[in-house]
């Protein structure tokens, strides 16, 4: 039966609800793209130690060194600590439920991501199906963003190496929580809270040629999928006498 031969408001109602589904099926944030992915060209089962996000180290152990690489999903530095679930596609030998990865690393390979050995290996169904899929290299899969998780931990900051008090301070954050952003940090003077932007010098590097002098608060801009934007502060504050290397936790977890 033709469309034309229904009411008018039956039509009219109809076609809202196709642009309402088109509408919600254009912005879902939990859909799944199709890419692929490789691995590590390596004898390394983690993640490397050094990279693009600034990690050193703890970019090779994160998340048990289920890591990858990413390409455009770097975006310059801000999706480093981003976490994605990905799926491999072959039925026979991947698992339904795949992997959870944390972006560690800047890398351009045959799709989206280049994951760590273990990270992998772990998309696969069984031990044998995995050396199966080592083998293959590069593997169609699906991926979507979700929030990352790590349990008893807040999130921290690791002074860099590289920094000289009072002249220079950097540092990384680590243990980025949820499925946030983090677009923007500040650091204040805890005595009269006057608040200065830092500067984002590669992944999640974070810069000031002129730190606050005393004991510093930080506070983080994050940014979810929609554009929402939220300042938190942390609980805990950077202390007057910080130090190159230093670890200092903030007291704060995000959901």
């Amino acid at each position: 039966m033709a469309l034309s031969s229904f009411s008018p408001l039956f039509v009219f109602v109809i076609t809202l609800l196709l642009m309402q589904r088109l509408s919600q099926s254009a912005t879902c944030n939990d859909c799944f793209t199709r890419s692929r992915a490789a691995h590590y060209p390596n004898s390394e089962e983690q993640g490397t130690d050094h990279g693009a996000c600034g990690y050193g180290s703890f970019g090779a152990t994160i998340n048990g060194g289920d890591v990858a690489t990413a390409s455009d999903l770097y975006r310059n530095g801000l999706g480093c600590g981003a976490c994605y679930q990905i799926r491999c596609i072959d039925s026979e030998l991947c698992s339904e439920k795949g992997t959870m990865v944390v972006i560690t690393d800047q890398g351009s390979g045959p799709g989206d991501f280049i994951m760590s050995q273990r990270a992998y290996a772990g998309l696969a169904q069984t031990s044998y199906a995995a050396v199966s899929l080592m083998a293959l290299g590069v593997i169609d899969i699906e991926y979507r963003r979700v929030a990352c998780s790590y349990p008893n931990k807040n999130i921290t900051i690791k002074i860099d190496e590289n920094s000289n008090a009072p002249h220079y301070l950097a540092f990384v954050i680590r243990f980025q929580q949820g499925k946030n952003d983090i677009t923007a940090v500040q650091l204040c003077e805890t005595k009269n809270f006057v608040c200065k932007l830092l500067d984002r010098s590669y992944g999640t590097m974070w810069t000031t040629a002129s730190p606050p002098r005393g004991p510093m608060s930080l506070r983080m801009l994050l940014t979810n999928d929609d554009g929402d934007e939220q300042w938190i502060a942390p609980i805990n504050d950077i202390p007057r006498d910080w130090k190159a290397g230093d670890i200092y936790d903030t007291g704060v977890q995000v959901n």
